[in-house]
């Protein structure tokens, strides 16, 4: 009832304690000298959505280092004259919603965007603190993913500045930040972030956060995203 499909190789192998793990978002293994431009990390948790959109499951083995590895794809079959099933629901965690992500590393704040529209929300993207605070202003989104260590201005004044507006204290503000003492998240509540987390960020941390800080509900007066852009 299945169609299969492996990818074994003899390569660098991947280590077993990495093995449980290595889906999740922005895991890697060790970087060898000759593969010290590797990815972000985020590769394989786009690999196992999409897998499961399709109603499958992706899984790994690998006997060790220096052992190679495989990948094995398992897709529903349809057969001729089959009609085709619904892969089951992938409900988002939150409702949809309209999220802003302020991140200065455009590989980071692209993968991230393209995981939080995979699970329905509405994603706008900026680089730079004035960037953020101009779509945040056009947008006036339900969340907002901020990097702290921005060009020109920080997240933290970013922060502060949308507090500091009528519509400000709505959005959920969520810190990105690779800062993770304590007087790094006591600074990140005074700037009024509602979380910090530190990088590298479980994706499913971040749903979570999501949900539980209400950010699911529609505003009445909420402008659509084209209506956003417009103003922007």
């Amino acid at each position: 009832g299945a169609a299969v499909s492996g990818v074994r190789d003899r390569g660098v192998g991947i280590d077993p304690a990495l093995l449980p793990h290595l889906f999740e978002l922005f895991t890697q293994g060790e970087r060898t000298l000759d593969r010290s431009q590797g990815g972000l990390g985020i590769g394989l948790t786009v690999v196992r959505k999409l897998v499961e959109l399709h109603g499958g499951t992706v899984e790994v083995s690998s006997p060790g280092r220096g052992q190679g590895s495989e990948f094995v794809v398992r897709l529903p079959a349809v057969h001729a004259g089959q009609p085709e099933r619904s892969p089951p629901s992938s409900a988002p965690s939150t409702a949809p919603r309209s999220i802003l992500v302020v991140e200065d590393n455009r590989d980071t704040a692209d993968s991230l965007a393209m995981l939080l529209g995979m699970e329905g929300h509405e994603v706008v993207v900026a680089h730079d603190g004035d960037e953020g605070l101009r779509k945040a202003e056009a947008l006036r989104p339900d969340a907002i993913l901020l990097d702290i260590g921005l060009p020109g201005i920080s997240g933290t004044e970013v922060c502060r500045s949308i507090r500091a507006r009528p519509w400000g204290g709505e959005p959920v503000i969520v810190a990105l930040t690779g800062w993770g003492q304590e007087q790094d998240h006591q600074r990140s509540r005074e700037a009024g972030f509602d979380a910090h987390l530190v990088k590298p960020v479980d994706h499913a941390e971040v749903f979570a956060l999501l949900a539980r800080h209400g950010a699911g509900a529609p505003r009445a007066d909420e402008p659509s995203l084209d209506q956003a852009r417009a103003r922007e």
